[in-house]
């Protein structure tokens, strides 16, 4: 009851930044095999941008502003 009492006292920007520790000290959402499987995939798609397959960025950003609007 003591910290809830202390925290409603915080300035918002005092909580948003508690907030920001509070989570960075939870366990990774990703397990560590998760990690590397899309760490390969990262890997992988940065050399197939590399050697020319892919969307070309302004084509992405298009497309995004269609998906927004849906």
């Amino acid at each position: 009851m003591e910290i809830q009492e202390a925290i409603q006292k915080l300035s918002p920007k005092e909580k948003s930044t508690l907030s920001a520790w509070l989570q960075s000290q939870e366990e990774p959402v990703m397990s560590e095999a998760q990690e590397a499987a899309l760490l390969a995939r990262l890997d992988q798609a940065a050399r197939d941008l590399d050697s020319g397959k892919g969307i070309p960025l302004e084509q992405v950003r298009g497309m995004v502003g269609k998906w927004a609007t849906r």
